[in-house]
């Protein structure tokens, strides 16, 4: 044996990490998570959106054939001459297909009504855009969203796709 090996202290070999390097390593995941997991979120409550959208637009497309066939919208008011919506075929859910949203036909008459879907359950948190609407009015569709009332003047905000 050679005489400057055999001095040499034997090192041992380590595996695995250190306690610290394993706390770094979760911090560094509960920042991230802290981080990515709101907009997360966003992004899930703003793709359910579409629920709503499709079933405002259900709504919009059943009035139009009560128009085309009665040549008015059908009105639950009964305070007009327009059909009722049992009469028109105008059957609208309390809630869409997953329940993210309750739905309500609101201001009807026969030249127009006010369709809106408003956030519930686990959608509830959106709360910037909590509440959706179709307004049609003499053949006018305004579109327009809020948070606990509607604003008709900035629909982008909730409506952009």
């Amino acid at each position: 044996m050679h005489a400057s090996l055999a001095h040499c202290p034997r090192r041992a070999s380590h595996f695995g990490f250190t306690l610290i390097e394993v706390m770094i390593a979760v911090a560094i995941i509960g920042i991230l998570m802290a981080v990515a997991l709101p907009s997360y979120q966003s992004s899930v409550r703003k793709g359910r959106r579409a629920e709503a959208i499709n079933a405002i637009n259900a709504v919009q497309q059943a009035q139009e054939r009560s128009r085309s066939s009665f040549s008015t919208y059908c009105d639950n008011s009964h305070l007009s001459t327009a059909p009722t919506a049992s009469q028109c075929g105008l059957n609208v859910p309390a809630n869409t297909a997953n329940g993210y949203y309750s739905l309500a036909i609101s201001d009807e008459t026969g030249t127009g009504y006010v369709v809106t879907a408003t956030a519930a359950g686990s959608q509830a948190g959106d709360t910037s855009c909590a509440k959706l609407a179709a307004k049609v009015s003499e053949g006018n569709i305004t579109y327009g969203s809020g948070t606990t009332s509607v604003d008709w003047a900035d629909a982008n905000r909730c409506w952009a796709k």
